[in-house]
């Protein structure tokens, strides 16, 4: 069985109007709601082996955080630019790629496209993946190329909102 945990970042900030949307940095709630929620999997019991991000800054944060709870000693981070302002096809791409030993993956980017990919999913829908909110699935395969077209079972949506 293989997990997919599907992670929107951090609370972003809007305080320097100079700055591209790629590099915005995370705001205090962010830095405070992604360690919550990292902790909140946790304790669930799931615990991603791989981790992969969009490159854009506050996505990569969210990713070191989450990471940073899970051990980062024993994670790797790949960082994919196709994730930034991705399509679900983008995403479906990004999760067929991972090598078969990753047996929970934590995949972490943005709105609208993560949403729709989490949508795209199972029966489950929601309207909004908020900031730091995590949407779960897992399906009964060995292998993550076959993702797109395997059953998908949903685990869980979890957001900051919800504690």
């Amino acid at each position: 069985m293989k997990t997919l945990l599907i992670i929107r970042h951090a609370k972003s900030s809007w305080d320097n109007s100079l700055l591209s949307d790629f590099d915005r940095p995370l705001n205090e709630r962010g830095l405070t709601e992604a360690p919550q929620m990292a902790i909140k999997i946790k304790d669930r019991g799931v615990n991603p082996d791989c981790f992969v991000s969009s490159p854009a800054k506050r996505a990569k944060k969210t990713a070191k955080i989450f990471m940073k709870i899970f051990g980062e000693n024993k994670k790797h981070l790949l960082l994919m630019p196709e994730l930034y302002e991705a399509s679900s096809n983008n995403f479906y791409d990004a999760v067929e790629k991972m090598g078969d030993a990753c047996n929970c993956l934590a995949l972490i980017s943005h709105n609208p496209g993560i949403t729709d990919f989490a949508n795209s999913l199972t029966d489950f829908q929601t309207d909004n993946i908020p900031t730091s909110g995590v949407f779960a699935v897992s399906f009964e395969n060995k292998s993550w190329g076959n993702f797109k077209n395997s059953s998908k079972k949903f685990l869980f949506f979890d957001f900051p909102k919800n504690h």
